[in-house]
C-alpha cells in the first residue's frame, strides 16, 4: 500500500494495523476524527519536525498602537524573539540628544583599540547593549489561544510608533495539507493507531462480561490496557527524541 498523504489514507493505515478488515474494529467514524486529531495535535505541540522557524515583519498601525498588542497568525506556536522595537543611535536620532553624544564618546574610547574581526563583533555587542541600556526595550508577551502579541511599554515615550517595523523570530506549524509527508510520520502513525485502538478497548470494557453466542466474550479491558502503555511510551520517546529543549523558546 501506498504510504498516508491525507487524514483518510492515514486513518486506513491505522485500522489495518489494528487488524482491519479481518477483524471489525468497534470504533465510529467521529470518534476516529477525534482521535486523529488529538494525535496532530500532540505531534505539532512536542515533534520538532512539526515547527519551523521564520520571521514575521510586521509595520506598526495606529490600532496596533491604540490596542498595544500586534495580531499574531493562528498557526504560530511560539514567539521566541523580538527584535528591538526602539530606534537606534544612528536612526533619526538628534545630533545634540544626549544619549547621541555619549554613544559618539564611547564609539570614540572603543576605537583606540586595534581592529579585527574579534574587536568587530565586541564593538557591535557593546553597541546593542547601550543601545538597550540608553533606549530601553519594551517587554512584549505572546497569548497562543488570544493570537497577539502584546507590548509592554511606555508608550508616551513612543515605545511602539505608527509607522515602524516589529521583527520577531517565530515558529510555526507545518501544515499537513500542503506538507503531507507529515501523514506518513512513523511517530504520528504509531501514536494515532494507539489512540484509536484506547478508544477501541474503551467502546468494548462496556460490554464486559457479556457472553456472546458460542461462549465468545469482549476482551476490552485488555485492548483498553495494551494501549495505555503504548501511549506512555510514545510519548517518552518523543521528549527523549524529538522534544526541544525545555527552555529553547525564550518570551
Amino acid at each position: 500500500m501506498a504510504a498516508p498523504n491525507s487524514r483518510d489514507t492515514l486513518i486506513d493505515y491505522c485500522k489495518r494495523r489494528l487488524g482491519d478488515p479481518v477483524i471489525e474494529i468497534n470504533v465510529d467514524d467521529e470518534q476516529i476524527e477525534d482521535r486523529v486529531d488529538e494525535a496532530l495535535q500532540y505531534y505539532q505541540e512536542y515533534h520538532t519536525d512539526a515547527t519551523f522557524r521564520t520571521y514575521l515583519q510586521h509595520q506598526i498601525t495606529a490600532t496596533d498602537v491604540t490596542n498595544k498588542y500586534i495580531s499574531i497568525a493562528s498557526d504560530v506556536l511560539y514567539v521566541s524573539k523580538v527584535f528591538p522595537l526602539s530606534r537606534t543611535f544612528g536612526d533619526n536620532m538628534n545630533f545634540f540628544d544626549i544619549k547621541y553624544q555619549m554613544m559618539l564618546n564611547d564609539i570614540a574610547d572603543l576605537q583606540n583599540f586595534a581592529g579585527d574581526l574579534a574587536y568587530y563583533e565586541q564593538l557591535n555587542q557593546y553597541l546593542s547593549l547601550l543601545d538597550m541600556k540608553l533606549n530601553g526595550h519594551p517587554q512584549t508577551t505572546f497569548s497562543r489561544h488570544q493570537d497577539r502579541l502584546y507590548i509592554h511599554g511606555e508608550f508616551e515615550t513612543q515605545d511602539l510608533v505608527e509607522g515602524e517595523y516589529l521583527v520577531a523570530e517565530i515558529y510555526k506549524q507545518v501544515d499537513p495539507t500542503t506538507h503531507t509527508s507529515v501523514f506518513n510520520d512513523m511517530w504520528l502513525k504509531e501514536y494515532t493507531t494507539a489512540l484509536i485502538k484506547q478508544q477501541w478497548g474503551a467502546n468494548l470494557i462496556k460490554f464486559e462480561g457479556v457472553q456472546l453466542p458460542g461462549g465468545v466474550t469482549f476482551n476490552g479491558r485488555q485492548i483498553y490496557d495494551d494501549s495505555v502503555t503504548e501511549i506512555q511510551a510514545l510519548r517518552e520517546r518523543i521528549r527523549e527524541e524529538h522534544d526541544l529543549p525545555p527552555d529553547f523558546f525564550v518570551g
